[in-house]
């Protein structure tokens, strides 16, 4: 069994600039590509007949959670989408992923209220993009529930399944013939914990330690149901791909102690295997069902907070990824503590994880205090997924780095965090065995970032929000990004070797 890459990377890696950067090109085949979300570029958000979201609703009835700020216009990619794809052409890439609104093209969420509106929208955009020989790699819900669902119980409510599920078969239906690798749910974590746990994000509900945990089985079930229908009805006719994107911080232990290291293997389960591991072996990890089981007991409830799946459902879910992908942006470290104080009011995702996991002051910052810059924790990242889902197939469906959006020369900053974070990535590759397969940069352009609205960016192009026309520039790191994409090398091409 290959070893896991621990305490000893990170002695000799802890200061990037440290790292020495591959000179190897990457392989041929490997897919290169940027990645976006529909609320967060597409603006036009009662365009055409399109219906609301949850981000249209609560953003307009809360606009203190976001910043002050919507994605009513945004990047405006619903009228610039062919400027958008012909930077993608510029870049060299070819995948393309982003995801479809859900009430563009089913203002309802129900399949009897289609939108032929927003149905050609999407097919003018695959089209395109087929035509510079650009894959699509297309996320169905990358958290914008349509608010008539959520009004109806959203992900809280069993009868989501069936209702994803019939969304599932309309795009198959309508889009599947152009499309082959399909996401059900981008980083189903956030949508729960975040949507409704602490309520950070749409619709905002605060359920911490019960309804993020009921969002997530019901999201898993969908996303199981939505697998098999593919496999059985459309598989052998369109020869696509299903899969789900799942996102983590890589969680380095404290110290080489047996409990600091259980403490991070802990949270890794907590975090990626919350989800990896049903879609992968049809159940939840046991850490996470022992430790909820625990504390939930001791808080006085009657079972545990974590619901069960049935064998029926198990059988369902076991196997429905056809691919991995992950979502890595930073790490942290982990320490193991005492058990947490039992509040039996007040059960959270963190006091059933029951650890300490922090970033050290002396890591590389950036504007926001959760995320760091940490290249090695990638190939960490990748070689536990590696090991822990038998050698899969895995894309980088995210990684980028932000900034406040005003810096156009940004070789120093997001140039730098691409190449140190595709060099770890690469030795995980190259020197660990992993089977990565491809990497997605967030993002195309700078758009609507969710909770701190236009105040942090990621965008390998810079859009001026104030301007009208949201003319695109291309930032330093676009040319960065399109030199490795076009010569598969991190450094000059005449320093690359096969």
């Amino acid at each position: 069994m290959k070893l896991l890459l621990c305490c000893c990377l990170l002695v000799i890696s802890t200061l990037a600039d440290d790292y020495a950067v591959s000179t190897r090109r990457f392989p041929k085949n490997f897919k290169w590509g940027t990645a976006s979300a529909a609320y967060q570029v597409e603006g036009g958000w009662n365009a055409d007949g399109k219906g609301e979201n949850v981000w249209d609703t609560y953003t307009h009835l809360y606009p203190e959670k976001s910043n002050y700020q919507n994605g009513d216009v945004t990047s405006d990619h619903y009228n610039k989408w062919q400027e958008d794809v012909d930077l993608l052409a510029g870049l060299g890439v070819n995948t393309y992923r982003f995801s479809i609104a859900w009430s563009r093209v089913l203002p309802t969420g129900f399949v009897n209220s289609s939108n032929p509106g927003g149905i050609a929208f999407y097919k003018n955009l695959i089209a395109a993009l087929k035509e510079k020989n650009i894959e699509p790699l297309v996320t169905m819900h990358h958290w914008d529930l349509p608010t008539n669902l959520e009004n109806l119980g959203g992900f809280l409510n069993p009868a989501i399944q069936e209702w994803f599920l019939d969304y599932a078969r309309f795009l198959f239906e309508t889009f599947g013939d152009d499309v082959k690798n399909w996401v059900t749910f981008n980083e189903p974590k956030q949508t729960c914990e975040q949507g409704y746990g602490i309520g950070i994000l749409a619709p905002y509900i605060v359920g911490p330690g019960v309804k993020n945990y009921q969002c997530g089985h019901n999201l898993l079930i969908a996303h199981g149901k939505a697998y098999r229908m593919y496999e059985n009805e459309f598989k052998g006719k369109q020869g696509g791909r299903v899969t789900m994107v799942v996102d983590s911080n890589w969680f380095e232990p404290a110290s080489d102690s047996a409990d600091d290291i259980g403490a991070a293997e802990t949270n890794l389960l907590f975090t990626y295997g919350w989800f990896a591991h049903p879609i992968n072996f049809g159940d939840y990890p046991d850490i996470m069902k022992q430790r909820i089981a625990y504390r939930s007991k001791l808080e006085g409830f009657n079972k545990s907070r974590l619901p069960s799946f049935t064998e029926k459902e198990k059988e369902i879910l076991r196997g429905t990824a056809d691919f991995m992908c992950v979502n890595i942006y930073t790490s942290s470290m982990v320490s193991a503590i005492p058990e947490p104080e039992i509040i039996p009011l007040s059960p959270t995702r963190d006091l059933d994880i029951g650890t300490n996991a922090y970033q050290p002051d002396d890591w590389e910052a950036t504007i926001t205090d959760w995320f760091k810059v940490v290249p090695w924790g990638a190939r960490k990242l990748l070689n536990w997924i590696d090991v822990t889902y038998n050698h899969p197939e895995i894309i980088v469906t995210e990684n980028g780095y932000h900034d406040n959006g005003t810096v156009i020369h940004d070789l120093d900053t997001r140039g730098r965090y691409y190449k140190l974070y595709l060099s770890n990535m690469q030795d995980a590759l190259y020197k660990d065995g992993v089977n990565l397969t491809g990497y997605m940069a967030w993002a195309l352009t700078d758009d609507f970032e969710w909770q701190y609205g236009y105040s942090i960016q990621l965008g390998l192009y810079q859009i001026d929000f104030t301007d009208p026309d949201r003319p695109r520039t291309p930032k330093d790191s676009a040319g960065y990004y399109r030199q490795v994409v076009t010569t598969r090398c991190l450094v000059d091409d005449d320093q690359c070797t096969d």
